[in-house]
């Protein structure tokens, strides 16, 4: 009798403890009691960065992830099921992200933002001396000024409106000859054509040029389910709300309505960095995480 006493109170103090530790005794017992240690995970080769993610309840820390990052790989050493215990960064659909620090996306990136510095230049001078300023740029100063005569969603609006309607959709193939290539905004007004990208892009511009605080505004890189390809995006935040920006529809949308996006990319100011693979596998109809070597 108090061997069967002490059976019950270990199997009780076993299914009390998950629970208080903010595990599911559900789980356990589905998988037979008690799991078995799980075996180490195996280094990663030549890891370039780790970061270490803490989060806090109430002042105690509840979990830690490890994520490295390797050329060509974003791996997480936690499951690929959502996590609630993440932090959320007060970004586009707010999922938690890693810095990244190699890889064609941030070159691209990089190049991008070289070119539109140099850019900033020829718009100083156009406002200096507007005789001598390029047709292109002065397209581009018109719709900057229209958006500073304005506020909040409307300001946002027309921006998206007039770059929606000034440039042609024309892939990279057609206009360039190549399959990828990021384009400034004096080079997308130059030629009036341009994909995905160059219209995020200038609308990326022409917000922060338009008064937007720097902070407000982002380059997203989605995966599009319903058409199974990569796209880029606008956000802006607004009232604590994230805004999309999308060249195939002139009306505003809040990211938690762009349930057919999975976010990839978030680039800014503070360079690339990557959703985490864990919180994209967690998404409905998602697919695999994408590879840095895919861009």
């Amino acid at each position: 009798m108090l061997l069967r006493v002490a059976a019950w109170g270990l199997a009780a103090f076993i299914m009390a403890v998950p629970a208080v530790a903010g595990v599911d005794p559900d789980a356990i017992a589905a998988a037979g009691g008690i799991a078995e240690a799980a075996p180490a995970a195996r280094p990663l080769a030549a890891p370039i960065e780790a970061t270490k993610i803490e989060t806090t309840t109430a002042g105690n820390a509840v979990q830690a992830a490890a994520v490295a990052v390797v050329p060509g790989r974003l791996a997480a050493l936690e499951p690929a099921a959502p996590r609630s215990d993440l932090p959320r960064i007060d970004a586009p659909f707010r999922f938690s992200v890693v810095p990244v620090i190699s890889g064609q996306v941030l070159a691209k990136w990089n190049a991008v933002e070289a070119d539109i510095r140099a850019q900033s230049d020829v718009f100083a001078r156009c406002r200096i001396s507007p005789d001598t300023c390029p047709r292109a740029a002065k397209s581009f100063l018109d719709i900057i000024d229209q958006g500073r005569a304005l506020t909040g969603r409307v300001r946002i609006g027309v921006i998206n409106r007039a770059i929606n309607l000034a440039i042609q959709p024309t892939s990279d193939m057609a206009q360039w000859g190549v399959p990828d290539r990021w384009s400034a905004p004096l080079d997308t007004f130059t030629t009036r054509k341009g994909d995905c990208e160059d219209y995020a892009i200038a609308k990326y511009v022409a917000l922060t040029e338009a008064g937007l605080a720097a902070d407000d505004v982002k380059l997203v890189i989605v995966r599009n389910t319903a058409a199974n390809e990569d796209h880029a995006v606008t956000a802006v935040r607004l009232d604590a709300r994230w805004i999309i920006l999308d060249n195939r529809w002139l009306r505003l949308v809040d990211d938690v309505a762009m349930t057919q996006a999975v976010p990839l990319f978030v680039l800014d100011r503070d360079g690339v960095r990557q959703f985490l693979p864990d919180v994209r596998l967690g998404t409905a109809g998602a697919a695999a995480p994408a590879s840095l070597d895919d861009y």
